[in-house]
């Protein structure tokens, strides 16, 4: 997951759907109250079309078409994105650190505050991957700059870490990286984002009775089901997940994620899913919604659709 091209790209997926109506709702962004992260760039990020809503708006289906969302919004498909998804001066709260946290070092690139910050997003890559992916202001269209602006416009930090191996070593690495912002943060939100097969090592720590002890949230992008998640030390806390995938996903099948959220649901589990339609492998981690993602993990799982 090195860059773009490490994905499946886009094909389309002949799923059965419910008729349209002639109106298609437009955004899937969830509405508050008092939504804690304020926007940024919105306009380009949040106004996604959505198919297809269901279960109170916990499930919906995302309008995704490759012409538009990659050949009409980069300046060079799937390595670059065009100006306007971008602001780097918030290059300027960004480092790279060393941390020594579990006896052996891990690599980071962190951007915001070292401490107290009022939330913090661990981005977790797939194979193939380290830290400056997650780094990259221009690859995935963006998304990624859009992150990390959120997360310092309002007041918190984002690391991407470089993961040496996606066993237990490399869940113990992330483990002790949660424990350590959280106790940097005096406590405040840690949200932890997994990626493709970055995924399995959202499974090791949901698993660790003492690192979901300072978890906030779960996001898995197309991510592999976890059929045993309900049974899990992260599950009886009931951390909120939210799971993105697209529908054409060659690597991990879209309809294997949605009976996990399905049963999830039965449960009345505070967990949200977006699926892609027509979206491959790395639609997800290109076209989630970040604004969306973190207003779902720090009002605690609750929202009503807009």
């Amino acid at each position: 997951m090195s860059t773009d091209h490490f994905y499946n790209r886009p094909v389309k997926l002949g799923l059965q759907r419910l008729a349209l109506t002639a109106t298609l709702l437009i955004s899937p962004a969830i509405a508050r109250a008092e939504e804690p992260i304020k926007p940024f760039k919105d306009a380009l990020f949040s106004q996604n079309r959505v198919l297809e809503s269901r279960d109170g708006g916990a499930f919906q289906v995302i309008d995704y078409q490759e012409q538009r969302d990659i050949n009409a919004r980069d300046e060079e498909p799937e390595r670059r994105v065009k100006s306007a998804y971008v602001d780097t001066g918030v290059r300027k709260d960004q480092v790279n650190e060393t941390l020594n946290l579990s006896g052996s070092p891990l690599e980071v690139m962190r951007v915001g505050p070292l401490q107290d910050a009022a939330f913090t997003v661990i981005f977790i890559h797939g194979r193939g991957g380290d830290r400056r992916l997650g780094a990259n202001d221009y690859s995935f269209g963006g998304n990624f700059n859009r992150l990390k602006n959120l997360a310092v416009q309002n007041g918190g930090s984002y690391y991407a870490p470089s993961i040496k191996s996606f066993d237990p070593n490399g869940a113990a690495d992330v483990a002790a990286l949660v424990r350590h912002v959280f106790e940097l943060s005096a406590g405040r939100p840690v949200i932890l984002a997994c990626a493709s097969m970055g995924g399995f090592i959202c499974q090791s720590v949901s698993r660790d009775k003492e690192a979901v002890r300072y978890l906030k949230g779960l996001v898995i992008m197309g991510g592999p089901p976890d059929p045993g998640f309900l049974t899990t030390p992260a599950a009886k806390l009931k951390i909120p997940v939210y799971f993105a995938h697209g529908s054409a996903d060659k690597v991990y099948k879209a309809e294997d994620q949605i009976g996990l959220f399905e049963k999830m649901r039965a449960k009345k589990y505070p967990v949200v899913f977006r699926l892609f339609e027509t979206g491959g492998h790395g639609t997800p981690v290109r076209m989630s919604d970040w604004r969306e993602i973190l207003n779902f993990m720090l009002t605690g799982g609750n929202f009503a659709p807009r």
